[in-house]
């Protein structure tokens, strides 16, 4: 039996695509046959994304807006007509920050607060925007884009870890509420990615730095956008229908699961 991962006729909303994993996941779906609703928290990123596809023959447009606020998230999506896929990709503590690195005794709330706001209010923003409409079709893929962080716990990134596993938490609940309508929900749980915002660590892949983070890994290298890529067609297409409530590793062997 020959697969074809295909998303011909599809839209799909992947936010924080401006760059790094979720630009990746844009070009990925729009090679698929997507329409991408490329956001970010800058509209220039965004254009920028949807020019690379539009370049590759591809369907795409810009579409701006914080996740962290629930009324340009329901504005936005209002906006946008009708989406098939969410992907819930925008992470770390915003655009540009990856805050961590202290023990968790060593941090404040106001720490934490953006942590929360980017990987869980984010995602539960989104998805109650884009839910809706999915019920009433009987059709929607979800994927948010965790951590494996969120499965195993880090040191020094105590309140990411848990705004992830929060996130991932929420997705098999989402996941028993939208199977019985056509709806599957799931989460990827990355491990170290080569992404502009940790450019500066493979610089020297042979530093002391980059070799002590890359022992815990049993494939030696950091992850990139494209070892995710396929993974996320299947789940967003057809093909996935029958994948459900899951947090599916793809980590370099960082973790094992059952």
């Amino acid at each position: 039996m020959a697969i074809d991962l295909q998303l011909d006729g599809r839209r799909a909303l992947i936010t924080g695509a401006g760059q790094g994993v979720g630009r990746g996941l844009a070009l990925a779906f729009a090679d698929a046959g997507a329409e991408v609703l490329v956001n970010d928290l800058g509209r220039e990123r965004a254009d920028a994304v949807v020019d690379e596809i539009r370049s590759a023959g591809g369907a795409a447009t810009a579409v701006p807006f914080d996740v962290t606020d629930h009324h340009a998230v329901a504005d936005a999506v209002a906006a946008s007509g009708t989406i098939d896929i969410l992907v819930n990709n925008a992470g770390n503590a915003g655009a540009g920050q990856f805050t961590v690195g202290r023990r968790f005794d060593e941090t404040d709330p106001v720490d934490w607060e953006p942590f929360i706001q980017v990987n869980l209010y984010g995602v539960m923003h989104c998805t109650h925007a884009v839910l809706p409409d999915m019920i009433v079709r009987r059709w929607g893929r979800i994927i948010t884009i965790v951590s494996d962080a969120a499965r195993t716990g880090d040191r020094n990134s105590a309140v990411y870890a848990a705004a992830k596993a929060g996130a991932a938490g929420f997705m098999r609940s989402i996941a028993m509420e939208g199977g019985r309508h056509g709806i599957t929900v799931n989460s990827v749980a990355l491990g170290t990615m080569r992404t502009p915002l940790t450019e500066a660590l493979w610089d020297d892949p042979d530093s002391p730095r980059a070799k002590a983070v890359l022992q815990n890994y049993q494939i030696r290298r950091p992850g990139t956008p494209d070892d995710l890529a396929h993974l996320a067609v299947l789940l967003a297409g057809d093909q996935g229908s029958w994948i459900t409530g899951q947090t599916i590793p793809v980590n370099g062997g960082y973790s094992f699961a059952l």
